[in-house]
């Protein structure tokens, strides 16, 4: 391995195509803090709705199909339920591979490596729809776990038209972790999606265009030293205890996906935080800002 293959800090910009903005059709798809900082508020449901993600699933959806129809699905929030929380993240190995990025924007060795490790003051929080909470899927799990149940209520030309953009995207793999606060008042999940880096760039522009343009969707904070990232708060009413928020943005070949679901307000400046360690992370080394 060369110096250039070797992972350095620091926040790559990444370069902005034009893309057609097309609405698309949601159909499904989250900072270290100090336990004494966070605020004492009732806990929200230990699981995160099936509405996290489903900005970045109506783009892959609109980039493909382009259908001018929004429909953004939510469960009902669930009653609270105490879960136990691990005190600490799991024990790196000791022989652990490589991980990092090359200075072509691909990115090498587990995808489990390669998200942020649990900080501290949280633990590994609830399973991820399938996915669970610390696991990494193959390009074929994937299409199994998400595309498939997705594309099953669409018409057939619609379905084949996307599991073939779905093949020429040559997804390699994903990686999913959850985390949660002490207090149990905040929910994330990290998701980083491995494919072609000319569409991981397209979808991340496509997903920005989608929330900012659609009215839909509130303007989330901004990610400071990462202009590739951006932020949307999903739909709610002004007194609704439990809010969301998504983000996503693309460092190479993986895009990052960030659901958090939380106790309203949510604490937006750690959790942009969170999200730039997770970038810093995936640095792109010879990369300028």
């Amino acid at each position: 391995m060369s110096e250039s293959d070797v992972i350095v800090p620091g926040s790559p910009a990444v370069p902005t195509p034009e893309v057609p903005a097309v609405p698309a059709v949601p159909t499904s798809e989250v900072p270290p803090v100090a336990a004494s900082e966070l605020p004492l508020a009732p806990r929200p449901p230990r699981r995160l709705l099936r509405a996290g993600g489903a900005t970045v699933a109506a783009a892959l959806v609109g980039v493909v199909i382009g259908i001018g129809i929004i429909e953004v699905r939510y469960d009902d929030p669930a009653p609270a339920t105490a879960a136990p929380v691990p005190a600490a993240a799991p024990a790196p190995s000791a022989t652990a591979t490589p991980f990092g990025a090359k200075s072509n924007g691909n990115h090498f060795g587990s995808l489990r490596d390669l998200l942020l490790p649990v900080p501290a003051g949280y633990g590994l929080g609830a399973d991820d729809g399938g996915f669970g909470n610390d696991v990494e899927l193959t390009g074929e799990q994937l299409l199994a776990a998400e595309l498939d149940d997705e594309v099953v209520t669409m018409p057939k030309e619609q379905q084949d038209k996307l599991r073939k953009y779905w093949n020429d995207l040559h997804v390699k793999a994903a990686g999913v972790r959850t985390y949660t606060t002490q207090a149990g008042e905040l929910t994330i999940s990290m998701k980083l999606r491995q494919f072609n880096q000319q569409e991981v760039q397209k979808l991340n522009e496509y997903t920005a265009i989608f929330t900012g343009e659609t009215g839909i969707f509130r303007t989330g904070p901004a990610v400071p030293g990462h202009a590739e990232a951006h932020c949307y708060l999903l739909p709610a009413p002004p007194s609704a205890p439990i809010d969301r928020l998504e983000c996503s943005a693309a460092k190479g070949d993986l895009l990052v996906v960030m659901a958090v679901e939380g106790v309203a307000p949510l604490p937006k400046d750690r959790i942009v935080a969170l999200l730039a360690q997770q970038l810093d992370r995936l640095a792109i080394p010879g990369a300028s800002v």
